[in-house]
């Protein structure tokens, strides 16, 4: 949605209200959808060096840099509250922003978990009559279900083109997140406090159902300015999880169950549960679609890695605490074609992460810097030499892993 920021009366730029991003599977920080291709989080200057000085190697495993955005509360003349993103003064072209019938819907569950729950402050609510606008002038006119619940999928229910109700579902961990977020920033800044945000590329956009797992790396999770109890605390957390004895834990998951449409959905507590048996199984769960394994993506998902991997040892003094890896594909099976034959129309074309015949695309991204260090990063007074010994010693049991599902062990 596209609105006047009133905020800067001598300044009438269009600004976009953000909506939360339907996809993320992990972390704590709120991730907001901003475009179709643009996602964006709060800044972290540490995040922000890294991004500015990324090696060429690594472009291809992270996800675009966009640059950034300044992001405040704004209040509408019925005193509703939203989060508003505007470009900065060197760009002064004006943004524009689709609403999405599930972001609405999403936005809705906000308001009726907010007046639920007796918080003083009104977070990002829509106004009734926008809210109905944007569903009159949607071709899918979305009703929640349910309530949000962890480790479970909710659902959206939508007419479809003959007006019959079917389910979507949607993971409802970034709505935890984002209303946390909206909580913070409600309670401990006014309303016209400008705050930063990265602009990134959004690596699922191009997915009809993405499939993502987030993978916690390394051994170590805490960065070098973390306090003694914070380093403790994770400390522990890796010694309990598959942290400690792969170098990987499972942070997160979506995946497509193309029989009864919809995503199961796991989040970083179901993770930090797992034994290494139970790691393997979350893996053969996320390749599986609810009817059978999607073994043919394993192929384009292990050649990644290994490419990473490669990448990961020629990058000398970097240490990734706490990032997390993203595999994406998509639960949309192309269908297949015989040899020779010409591409289906609209199926995709050869990029990164597609097989030889340009069909199972996959996706391997390395996300979320804010306490990476290298050799002259940002306001670092510890330096490491050669490459990250946690973060290859997950990505080898990842690979060894994968690789014993892929020979039928």
């Amino acid at each position: 949605m596209v609105v006047q920021n009133s905020a800067d009366a001598g300044d009438m730029r269009v600004g976009v209200q953000l909506e939360p991003f339907l996809h993320q599977v992990g972390g704590h920080l709120s991730v907001m959808k901003y475009d179709e291709h643009t996602v964006c989080k709060p800044l972290i200057s540490r995040e922000q060096s890294f991004y500015e000085s990324l090696p060429l190697a690594m472009k291809q495993f992270t996800p675009q840099y966009k640059g950034t955005v300044t992001v405040h509360l704004w209040k509408d003349s019925t005193g509703h509250l939203s989060l508003v993103a505007n470009p900065l003064k060197e760009n002064r072209e004006s943004f524009k922003v689709s609403t999405e019938p599930a972001a609405v819907a999403i936005w809705q569950t906000l308001q009726q978990t907010t007046s639920s729950s007796g918080s003083a402050c009104a977070l990002a609510q829509w106004p009734h009559a926008q809210l109905a606008r944007s569903l009159k002038e949607s071709p899918a006119k979305s009703l929640l279900r349910s309530e949000p619940q962890l480790n479970t999928p909710d659902f959206l229910l939508v007419e479809d083109t003959n007006r019959n109700q079917v389910e979507k579902s949607f993971n409802p961990w970034g709505l935890h997140c984002h209303q946390a977020h909206l909580t913070r920033l409600c309670s401990e800044y006014p309303e016209n406090k400008r705050h930063r945000f990265l602009l990134l590329e959004n690596v699922v956009s191009q997915y009809t159902h993405p499939c993502v797992l987030d993978l916690k790396m390394g051994t170590r999770q805490h960065g070098d300015d973390a306090s003694e109890e914070k380093k403790a605390r994770h400390m522990q957390k890796c010694a309990q999880s598959t942290s400690a004895c792969l170098g990987v834990r499972v942070c997160g998951m979506q995946v497509y169950q193309t029989s009864k449409k919809h995503f199961l959905c796991k989040d970083k507590y179901y993770g930090r549960k797992l034994s290494v048996e139970g790691f393997r199984q979350a893996l053969c769960q996320f390749l599986h679609n609810g009817t059978h394994l999607r073994r043919e993506l394993l192929e384009p998902i292990l050649r990644q890695l290994r490419a990473l991997l490669s990448v990961i040892r020629s990058q000398s003094s970097y240490r990734f605490y706490s990032s997390s890896l993203l595999i994406i594909y998509d639960g949309q099976e192309v269908p297949e074609r015989a040899p020779g034959s010409p591409h289906p129309r609209g199926a995709p074309q050869a990029a990164h992460g597609s097989s030889p015949d340009g069909l199972t695309k996959v996706d391997v991204r390395m996300i979320d810097f804010a306490h990476t260090t290298y050799k002259g990063s940002w306001n670092d007074h510890t330096t490491y030499d050669g490459p990250d010994p946690g973060y290859i010693f997950g990505l080898e049991n990842l690979i060894r892993i994968l690789q014993d599902i892929q020979e039928g062990e």
